[in-house]
């Protein structure tokens, strides 16, 4: 076992978060060393706590986010429940808020004031659209930037959009978040000084909508709703196979076409017919092209189209559902599975992709119960037991 240290053993992270954007970002700082201090509200903590009770009693979107993590439950809205929060970020590395617009700066708890105080803390505020400008101040749930960003206007089928079925919004601003940390903390060890890092969502989710942005701005047209299918290559999609299975496959350039038509699909005479043997004429002419390919997999089984597929050398994947990937057979050949503590005991949790060979693995400590860790957080801060009881007879700590 490597003796090294994680990259961010040694840094603090106090986080004043809720739901996903933020408290995604700071596990990934979790993971890779970091201390990171969760302040909840004493009066249930982070509302993702609450969304759903399927992970044996705990919300699966807050077990996902949160482990590794300790929690304190203070009331920011008292305060003296304030001034424990500014003696914990005075001692942090980095601070991350994901509050409703505006509510940090009337705590004093955003990243400009906090590093107009700190000069070395790297302080980041996620929003839902930035600090200024006409959306500044309005509500910012996942689904709702998915729309504003565009995201759900190419995704879904012709007849009808759909949203991503994962909080792609939140993802998007989260990983911006863990790097602009990284980036920062970089900046600082050459500087010394830390300073304000801003990451909105709607920024965030519009780079990642550039192949479709582009297309649009530049191509005169967005490009279309297409399902599994691909806007601009064809065959890309899922063909139904003889036992009912679902192979999806994807042909990148007309060297892939020539070979599927030989070698899968065995009809050597498409490889040269006019209407598909460029990827233009095969989207030009996709229904025939999907025809064509749907007809010679739907006489195979699931397992004889993916190993012509793979004997070919063209992309192929079955469609899994939740359940096939928990048990994907190339996430546990690579040992990706652990078990995290939580308070109902042991749950599976995948390791974060972050690999560093040779090194220590990656942090993945418990999910806290709220308040958790308050009364430890709270003597570190020199704070007595009668003291720490005192407040909570007040309502200021859990």
């Amino acid at each position: 076992m490597s003796t090294q240290p994680l990259p961010l053993d040694g840094v603090t992270v106090v986080a004043v978060e809720q739901a996903v954007s933020a408290p995604f970002a700071t596990r990934q700082l979790a993971d890779l060393g970091a201390r990171v201090i969760k302040i909840e509200r004493p009066d249930g903590g982070d509302f993702a706590r609450d969304y759903d009770t399927a992970a044996h009693g705990l919300a699966s979107h807050f077990v996902w986010c949160n482990y590794g993590k300790e929690s304190i439950a203070v009331d920011l809205k008292d305060p003296r429940g304030l001034e424990i929060a500014q003696r914990l970020v005075a001692d942090a590395d980095v601070f991350v808020q994901n509050l409703a617009q505006g509510a940090a700066a009337r705590l004093g708890l955003d990243a400009a004031t906090l590093c107009a105080a700190h000069p070395r803390l790297v302080a980041v505020d996620i929003s839902g659209y930035g600090a200024e400008g006409p959306y500044a101040h309005k509500r910012a749930y996942d689904m709702l930037v998915q729309c504003e960003a565009g995201l759900v206007s190419v995704t879904g089928t012709a007849e009808r959009p759909v949203k991503a079925g994962v909080p792609a919004a939140d993802i998007a601003a989260a990983m911006y978040a863990f790097s602009g940390v990284l980036a920062a903390l970089l900046r600082r060890g050459v500087s010394g000084r830390g300073g304000p890092v801003e990451i909105s969502m709607l920024e965030s989710l519009a780079e990642w909508m550039g192949h479709p942005l582009h297309y649009g701005m530049h191509g005169g047209q967005p490009p279309a709703r297409t399902g599994l299918a691909h806007a601009v290559i064809a065959p890309y999609d899922a063909y139904t196979t003889a036992d009912g299975g679902q192979v999806l496959l994807s042909v990148q350039n007309d060297r892939e076409w020539r070979r599927l038509a030989e070698q899968v699909l065995e009809l050597p005479g498409l490889a040269s017919d006019p209407h598909f043997a460029t990827n233009t004429a095969r989207t030009a002419n996709r229904a025939r092209t999907d025809a064509a390919v749907g007809l010679a997999l739907g006489k195979l089984g699931t397992q004889e189209a993916v190993d012509r597929l793979e004997a070919a050398g063209i992309a192929c994947a079955r469609l899994n559902d939740v359940t096939d990937v928990a048990g994907h057979p190339q996430l546990a050949a690579r040992d990706r599975w652990r078990e995290v503590g939580s308070p109902v005991g042991p749950l599976k949790a995948l390791l974060p992709p972050i690999t560093l060979p040779g090194g220590p693995e990656v942090r993945m400590g418990a999910v806290p119960a709220l308040g958790e860790h308050t009364d430890a957080l709270l003597r570190s801060l020199g704070m007595t037991d009668e003291g720490t009881a005192a407040l909570r007879r007040d309502g200021v700590v859990a």
